[in-house]
This record gives C-alpha cells, structure tokens and sequence, in this order.
C-alpha cells in the first residue's frame, strides 16, 4: 500500500425471492453512499454490483478497502474470475460461468487501477447482521434498493450526486 490513509467501503446485495427484485449497495466510512435497483435479478447479483459500482465509484482512491459479507463476491474477485476467463466463461467444472457481464466489468475496473498504478482493492470479509456498522448501513440500502426494484424500475441513488451522506456514527433505524 501506499501511504495514502485506508478509504474504508461496505458493500452488500439484497434480493426478494432469489431470482427477484434486487438491490445493491456501498457505503463508505464518510457517510458517502451509492444504492441501485435491479428489477429481476439474484443475490449473488446485488453483491457483486455493489462491489462493481464500490471500485468504479471509487477509482481514484488509492488504498480502497471494501468490507463485505459475501464470500461469493470475495471469492469471484480473488480468486474465481481471471480462472473463469481463461476456461472460456467455464467455471472449474466446466459449467457456464454465471453474471459473466458483470464480472468482466470487474476485471475492467481491476485492470484500470492497475494501469493508473494504483493497489489492487483490499477485501475484507464481515459477519453480516453482527453489529458491524457500514455493513448494517450497507444492508439497509440493498434491502430498500431492492423494495423499489419490486416496482419494476431500475434506479440507482448516489450521495456522490444529489443524495445527502448518513451518519455512519450509529446503526440504521431498521435494527439490521
């Protein structure tokens, strides 16, 4: 890393029904946020949107942590896309890889920091709905993204645009 100070993020994904409407969020240690709707989609998609949209939104900061408590998001980053790739788009087994769109979005953001020279993204795994503050703020955001999603619009809000920040000193109001 370099000295630049950590840019702490949670991310988190929500879907009612798994397929259904489908929710993705981040949330940053400043209060800032981002949150969208999708109207049909999985959780595995709303997590690793968040963690897209966390990197892209956030390209420019150096020594960018994201905290999340999807091991499958964690994983596909870390571990599983580049070999998804190189197979074809086949997982290990030989199965088709799933959200191929959306990974090779995240091998593009990965391989823009790169380019800028900056440090790959640090990922950190958190219990989700154990007290952990962003994560609980992150979670509220993909559970409401996803009730709009219900709607059958795909939305997205950003406190980077015309959104106000949270107060990230204490929980949500939903208990989460």
């Amino acid at each position: 890393m370099t000295d630049a100070p950590r840019y702490i993020v949670a991310t988190d994904g929500a879907c009612k029904g798994n397929p259904g409407p489908t929710g993705w969020a981040w949330v940053g240690e400043d209060g800032h946020w981002a949150a969208g709707a999708i109207p049909v989609g999985t959780n595995n998609i709303g997590e690793l949107t968040g963690l897209l949209k966390a990197i892209e939104d956030h390209a420019d900061v150096a020594n960018l942590v994201v905290q999340a408590d999807s091991k499958y998001a964690i994983d596909t980053y870390t571990k599983w896309m580049d070999g998804h790739r190189r197979r074809g788009w086949k997982t290990s087994t030989g199965a088709p890889t799933k959200n191929v769109d959306i990974l090779e979005q995240l091998i593009r953001a990965r391989d823009a920091r790169r380019a800028a020279g900056l440090p790959d993204v640090v990922l950190e795994h958190v219990r989700g709905h154990s007290g952990h503050v962003l994560n609980a703020w992150a979670d509220e955001r993909a559970v409401r993204a996803s009730e709009h999603a219900a709607k059958g619009v795909a939305s997205a809000w950003s406190s980077l645009g015309a959104q106000d920040r949270i107060d990230v000193s204490a929980r949500p109001k939903n208990g989460r």
